[in-house]
């Protein structure tokens, strides 16, 4: 996945931008609230996990919602795990611009 997003720069290579791959940003702690959402069996899930955990540890507000047995991009099914989860998504952002 990293080399089809980063083509041409090499996964894993200094050139990689921090807008591709938030985990190399070295300083998080200006950053808004964040909600994120991951599946339990998605290939980034120890990614995001990391990158939550960096946030919080700067500073960061963190809203973590991990989806029992989802893969990645389960959000793009038509399932009422996806419709719940992606009706969380809108509350969070309901919450996190105060409406």
């Amino acid at each position: 996945m990293w080399t089809a997003l980063l083509n041409p720069v090499a996964p894993g290579s200094a050139d990689v931008s921090p807008y591709a791959a938030p985990a190399r940003a070295t300083d998080l702690s200006d950053l808004p609230p964040v909600y994120l959402c991951v599946g339990a069996l998605d290939l980034f899930l120890d990614e995001d996990l990391a990158y939550a955990r960096r946030l919080i540890h700067q500073g960061i507000s963190v809203e973590l919602e991990i989806v029992p047995g989802a893969c990645h991009i389960f959000d793009q099914t038509d399932t009422p795990v996806a419709t719940r989860s992606i009706a969380r998504r809108i509350d969070a952002m309901k919450r996190g611009f105060g409406l």
